[in-house]
């Protein structure tokens, strides 16, 4: 077990689940800059961190998720003089781009709310789990911004006309509709949705990291690829010169749970 907090970022790493808590309430959990920064970085450590087997990113309280960026962090930079910073561009780069190709698998859990560049996290996370009470949207369009990484990402989960239709409306969509059309996983009730999280991502940990791993790289690498050429990469860690095939094997025989190393 181990759990860390730094200013609005709150890390909590217990039998191989890290889970990364935006922890700024008073603004809904909107990003500023400096959160983005955090949040970049907590997620790259879990990257590399053998011990971690799956990342669950939420948002402190049952109201929001995250809100979006901060706008009002936005409209003082622009008061100030400086510019709002363009997507895969300078230091920064793209903190959702960063969380997709995150190695390990990744579960975005909607407690609340989640809009905007908080709906643009969510897209990045390979799972995405709904709060039953909860709306998610990119209003972009209603404030002049540009949702870089949404509109690319959006049409390659929904159906290209529904991806057109939430990006020039900017409505939010609520858990039903989210569900039907696929933006979402699974739907949970507001008052069990944090122990139905914790039960869901504990099923992911309890398989074999190297294997769940493999699955991440071919769906990443392999999806846009012919059939033929996607059955031949080497994408990932290989579970089949593992110590963890041996494990599973031996435990399946023996008729108990396997013991897993992540090797």
């Amino acid at each position: 077990m181990e759990d860390s907090a730094e200013t609005d970022i709150v890390i909590v790493k217990r039998d191989h689940i890290c889970s990364i808590t935006i922890d700024r309430p008073g603004r809904r959990n909107a990003l500023a800059l400096s959160t983005m920064d955090r949040l970049g970085t907590a997620i790259e450590t879990a990257a590399r961190d053998h011990d971690v087997w799956v990342i669950v990113l939420q948002g402190s309280g049952n109201e929001a998720f995250c809100a979006g960026a901060d706008l009002k962090e936005a409209a003082t930079l622009a008061a100030n003089g400086g510019g709002y910073p363009h997507p895969m561009t300078g230091t920064r780069r793209n903190l959702f781009e960063l969380l997709l190709e995150t190695p390990k698998p990744t579960i975005a859990a909607l407690n609340g709310t989640a809009l905007g560049a908080g709906f643009e996290l969510a897209l990045a996370c390979d799972i995405r789990l709904l709060a039953s009470h909860a709306v998610v949207g990119l209003p972009e369009a209603k404030r002049g911004m540009g949702a870089n990484f949404g509109s690319a990402m959006l049409p390659r989960l929904v159906p290209r006309a529904i991806a057109y239709d939430l990006l020039y409306t900017g409505r939010s969509v609520d858990a039903a509709e989210a569900v039907r059309i696929g933006l979402v996983s699974r739907v949970f009730g507001q008052a069990d949705f944090r122990t139905a999280v914790d039960e869901y991502a504990r099923t992911i940990a309890a398989n074999a990291p190297l294997t769940v791993q493999r699955y991440k790289h071919m769906i990443m690498k392999g999806g846009d690829l012919p059939i033929h050429a996607a059955l031949r990469l080497d994408a990932g860690p290989n579970p089949y010169a593992s110590e963890d095939r041996i494990e599973g094997t031996r435990a399946f025989v023996e008729k108990r749970q396997p013991v897993w190393r992540g090797r």
